[in-house]
């Protein structure tokens, strides 16, 4: 498997990470998400899988079907439009999961 990184999300917010090797696939049309997302998983082309986490939220139930998964990693990640809490509610899931008790975000 190629050691691969890959980023999904709108041109704007999406477009710096190509500088630190990441492969841009630009999604302007959250409708189109679920499609981009399946593409790009599909071969083991990626090892991660950032996603903005508007783009994350339109693909969620085809990002489900990797959860169980080891590869790739599918990681949500603020845009440019801000941020809606899913990268922070997600960590916090595999945390608790791992370690029994959300050790990070707990008030």
């Amino acid at each position: 498997m190629a050691e691969k990184i890959a980023i999904i999300g709108d041109r704007e917010s999406i477009k710096g990470f190509a500088a630190i090797g990441f492969d841009i696939i630009e999604c302007n049309e959250p409708e189109r998400a679920n499609s981009i997302l399946k593409n790009a998983a599909e071969n083991d082309q990626y090892t991660i899988i950032y996603m903005t986490e508007e783009m994350y939220s339109a693909a969620e139930k085809e990002c489900k079907k990797y959860e169980e998964k080891m590869l790739p990693a599918i990681i949500p990640v603020p845009g440019i439009r801000g941020n809606n809490g899913i990268g922070r509610e997600r960590l916090s899931r595999f945390v608790e999961r791992a370690v029994g008790s959300d050790i990070i975000f707990k008030n």
